[in-house]
């Protein structure tokens, strides 16, 4: 799934690519990625882009005097550039191309879904807060106002294992699966421990550790094509999907808790004393 880097680099690289362009042609293939009706689609051909912005881990490209594009890419969903879009309208069918936008160039961009799960959102709004998405989202956590102080506001009086906090994007905007195995690690912090228990030295750590594994990520994203960013994404990461490899820092086996649709990864010995997680949904340290 892309997460907050993933998408701060689409948005650079879209910024780039798409402002200033003119959309002459917005054409859906999977009609079930459109959430939205009012505006249709054809209110965003005919005019220009004028800016592309994230929240958290949906993408908001603005037109001028119209309405935005608002795309959240779930779990499977990509995007696509082209500098040259093929002839023709696109096919529907069975492949993985849910949404075609091209540009007065020519060029363009195309969003697939992969997977049977179609969980790709489109959404053509007069202002993204009408995206309920959106509009739910916590504080992003590269912004200058996110600091420490106001993380530890976050996570007072929260119940729940700071994995699952990490992951709320009501409580912190972009960060999925992937980074907040990699921001645990970072923190040398078990995935299970409640975020209630936190020490103020605890959550002094997890905030650094939150902080640098987000901005590296996405340092090491910008420039790279959209193309080329979920190779990049892979090649960054420390813990998550390398179960049964060594473990960086210390050399020890990585671990994994399986969920019915989801997995974590984790190092025994960074992150919860050697010992290791109970594989099952009672989540607790085996004795």
């Amino acid at each position: 799934m892309p997460e907050l880097p993933e998408v701060e680099a689409l948005k650079d690289f879209l910024s780039e690519h798409l402002v200033g362009h003119e959309i002459v042609r917005v054409l859906p293939v999977a009609i079930s990625v459109l959430k939205t009706y009012d505006p249709p689609l054809s209110a965003l051909e005919g005019r220009e882009v004028t800016a592309v912005r994230r929240y958290g881990k949906f993408l908001d490209l603005a037109t001028e005097g119209g309405p935005h594009l608002v795309t959240h890419l779930a779990r499977a969903g990509w995007l696509h550039w082209k500098d040259r879009l093929p002839d023709g309208p696109p096919r529907p069918g069975k492949g993985p191309l849910a949404l075609r936008v091209a540009l007065e160039t020519g060029a363009g961009f195309d969003l697939t879904e992969a997977g049977t799960q179609k969980r790709l959102a489109v959404y053509v709004v007069d202002d993204p807060q009408q995206v309920e998405g959106v509009a739910r989202l916590g504080p992003d956590p590269l912004a200058d106002d996110f600091d420490e102080a106001r993380f530890t506001a976050l996570l007072a009086g929260e119940r729940r294992q700071i994995k699952g906090a990490l992951r709320d994007q009501s409580l912190i905007a972009g960060v999925g699966n992937a980074y907040s195995d990699e921001i645990l690690h970072a923190a040398k912090m078990s995935p299970f421990k409640l975020a209630a228990s936190l020490t103020p030295e605890d959550t002094t750590r997890l905030f650094r550790a939150l902080r640098d594994t987000l901005t590296e990520a996405v340092e090491r994203s910008r420039g790279v094509a959209a193309g080329r960013l979920k190779a990049e994404k892979k090649s960054g990461l420390r813990v998550h999907g390398r179960t049964g490899e060594p473990c960086p820092v210390c050399g020890d086996t990585i671990r994994e808790v399986s969920f019915s649709d989801s997995a974590l990864q984790y190092c025994p010995t960074c992150q919860t004393g050697g010992k290791p997680l109970a594989d099952r949904r009672l989540s607790r340290l085996l004795k």
